[in-house]
């Protein structure tokens, strides 16, 4: 396939949650391209905008509400017919929003959970989103006997490849030993472990990245990489003490989770 050569439109989109846990999709209105298709709102960034001031911009046009706090969360490139987008979605706490909804553009509203998605069609760049939305942002437990968490479907449990059931739709895979069969498992989702930025460029077909960080270069790279934007859920697994240090920037920059290792022991 030769490559799209079209310069790429920067596009904002919010995953706005509400206090049941719910996210907030709408339908693009007659008039625009894929009419009638669900989205997460937002919109196209202005030269003089900022990304976050732009989402903020459009969530008052569309939806009419304020949003008072935004953090990225993945990035995707995608070529539509219309335009070849560069698309930055950010999550929008409960509490971090506010005003009452309004369809503005004569749109279509409604809140959904995670896994349990009941509108369509949905735009074709969103699709991969639905599946990353289900991971939970609270997680714990090991990288040899799995990690688990709730969603609000109920409990989520990632096993270990070794370990796996036909019954376990989420497995867990060294990069490594990835390499070594040399094709992605048979599973609902693959979350593939790494620890060297060499590795980032050979996971890019994961569901979810784990990040195992054991020492100052190993967060310095994590953060290179969450600068520049992530295109699937990157799970960070570190020693509490580098939790302690750098959690609050990995969260502020995209990471999705934060799992304390109490394992590792910094180097």
């Amino acid at each position: 396939m030769n490559p799209d050569k079209r310069p790429l439109l920067r596009v904002v989109a919010g995953v706005l949650l509400n206090h049941q846990g719910e996210y907030l999709l709408s339908s693009r209105p007659e008039g625009k391209p894929y009419a009638g298709y669900w989205e997460f709102a937002g919109g196209k960034v202005e030269p003089s905008e900022s990304e976050t001031d732009a989402l903020k911009r459009e969530f008052a046009e569309e939806l009419g509400i304020a949003i008072h706090r935004a953090i990225p969360w993945l990035t995707k490139i995608h070529a539509y017919e219309h335009a070849h987008v560069h698309l930055r979605f950010f999550r929008v706490a409960a509490e971090d929003w506010s005003g009452e909804l309004q369809a503005k553009e004569g749109q279509q509203w409604s809140w959904q959970k995670a896994g349990d998605f009941t509108v369509s069609p949905m735009l074709p760049a969103n699709g991969a989103l639905l599946k990353a939305l289900a991971v939970p942002t609270e997680l714990a437990g090991r990288l040899n006997t799995g990690l688990r968490g709730e969603n609000s479907m109920g409990e989520y449990r990632v096993v270990p490849f070794d370990m796996a059931e036909p019954r376990h739709a989420h497995v867990l895979i060294e990069e490594r030993e990835l390499r070594r069969i040399g094709k992605l498992p048979a599973a609902k989702s693959v979350w593939v472990v790494m620890d060297e930025a060499a590795q980032w460029p050979r996971v890019q077909d994961a569901d979810a990245v784990v990040w195992r960080v054991e020492n100052l270069a190993a967060a310095q790279a994590l953060a290179a990489v969450l600068a520049q934007g992530v295109s699937m859920p990157l799970v960070v697994y570190a020693a509490p003490d580098l939790l302690t240090q750098y959690g609050a920037a990995w969260r502020a920059a995209g990471a999705h989770a934060l799992v304390a290792a109490e394992e590792i022991a910094q180097v």
